[in-house]
C-alpha cells in the first residue's frame, strides 16, 4: 500500500484583518489541489514543491517573484532555496537581480553545481547560462502583492513589513522536500540577505520532516531556523507541533514575528504563526484540506 502523500503551502505571514484577501484565499486553494494531484499521481516531493512556489512566485500575490518590491535603492533583490530530503541535497540563490523564478535557480544550484548557495551578480549569471527566464522589463514584470502599499516599501524601523512563499511535500514514496522563495523586507537596505536561502534557517528537508519558515529573517537566524526543529525531534524526541512551537517561541524572544509549515515523515503536518494571521493551505491523501488566511 503506497505511503500517504501531504502538500502544505504559505503565501508569508502576517495579514492586514481590513484587507480582502479572497484573491489569494483562491489562489492557494486551486494550488494545493493541483499539486495535492500531482502527488496522488505519483510525483515527487522535490518537483512537486518546486512546481507550487514556481506558481506563487509567478502569480504576483505574495512577496516573492512577481509579488516582490524594490529595495531601498529602487530595485529588486529576491532570495530562494529548495532541498531535497531524499538525497539531502540543497540550492539556493540570493540578493539575485532579474532572474524571473528565483526557484528555479536554486533547484539548478542543486542539480547542476557542488554548491549550496549562489549570490549576486554570480547568480544571475548562472540562471542565464541555464536557460532561464530573465526579467527584461521590469515595470511589465513585477506587481505589488495584494494588501501592500506603496508606502509600505519605505517602512525601515519597527513592524518590518515582510513577506515569503514557500511548499512543503511527502510523496508516496516517503520522500520528503521543502522550498522557500522571497523578496525580502519591502523597502530593505540594498544587499540585505534574510534566512530563507541559507539551508537549515529557511528552509529544510531531511529523511524526517520538511520545513519553510516565513517572518522577519534576522530572528529566525538567531533562534536557529528550520534546522532547530529537526534537531528537536531527533535530539530531544519532541513532537512535529512541539519543535515548531518552540522555534516560535525563540523568534518572539528575538523580537520576531512569522510562521512556518512542516511536514514530517508520517503525514503529519502542522502550520503555526505568532503573526497577524498566515497564508497557507493543505492537502493530502489522510489530511482535511484546508485554506486559511487569519
Amino acid at each position: 500500500m503506497p505511503n500517504n502523500h501531504v502538500i502544505a503551502l504559505h503565501g508569508g505571514a502576517g495579514v492586514k484583518p481590513e484587507r480582502d484577501y479572497s484573491e489569494v484565499e483562491a489562489h492557494l486553494g486551486d494550488l494545493v489541489s493541483e499539486c495535492e494531484a500531482i502527488l496522488a499521481d505519483g510525483g515527487s516531493a522535490l518537483d512537486t514543491v518546486e512546481h507550487a512556489v514556481a506558481a506563487l512566485e509567478a502569480s504576483g500575490l505574495y512577496v516573492a517573484g512577481r509579488g516582490s518590491a524594490p529595495n531601498d535603492q529602487g530595485f529588486i533583490e529576491c532570495d530562494a532555496a529548495i532541498m531535497d530530503g531524499a538525497r539531502h541535497r540543497a540550492g539556493g540563490v540570493c540578493a539575485a537581480v532579474d532572474i524571473a523564478q528565483p526557484i528555479k535557480a536554486a533547484r539548478a544550484v542543486l542539480e547542476h553545481t557542488p554548491y549550496t548557495l549562489l549570490a549576486g551578480e554570480g547568480a544571475r549569471a548562472f540562471a542565464i547560462e541555464q536557460g532561464l527566464e530573465i526579467v527584461a522589463d521590469r515595470d511589465a514584470h513585477y506587481r505589488l502583492p495584494v494588501g501592500v502599499e506603496p508606502d509600505e516599501m519605505l517602512r525601515l524601523d519597527e513592524g518590518l513589513a515582510h513577506g515569503t512563499v514557500g511548499a512543503v511535500a511527502l510523496d508516496r514514496e516517503g520522500r520528503l522536500a521543502a522550498a522557500t522563495s522571497t523578496g525580502g523586507l519591502l523597502g530593505k537596505r540594498a544587499g540585505r540577505v534574510g534566512d530563507t536561502p541559507i539551508t537549515g534557517i529557511g528552509n529544510w528537508a531531511d529523511g524526517e520532516v520538511a520545513i519553510s519558515c516565513t517572518g522577519i529573517g534576522e530572528a529566525f537566524i538567531y533562534a536557529g531556523g528550520a534546522r532547530d526543529v529537526a534537531t528537536r525531534m531527533s535530539y530531544g524526541g519532541a513532537s512535529l507541533t512541539g519543535a515548531c512551537e518552540a522555534l516560535l517561541n525563540e523568534v518572539a524572544r528575538y523580537r520576531g514575528d512569522g510562521g512556518l509549515i512542516a511536514i514530517d515523515r508520517h503525514g503529519s503536518v502542522t502550520l503555526p504563526f505568532n503573526s497577524h494571521g498566515m497564508k497557507r493551505a493543505v492537502a493530502g491523501s489522510a489530511v482535511r484540506r484546508f485554506v486559511g488566511i487569519s
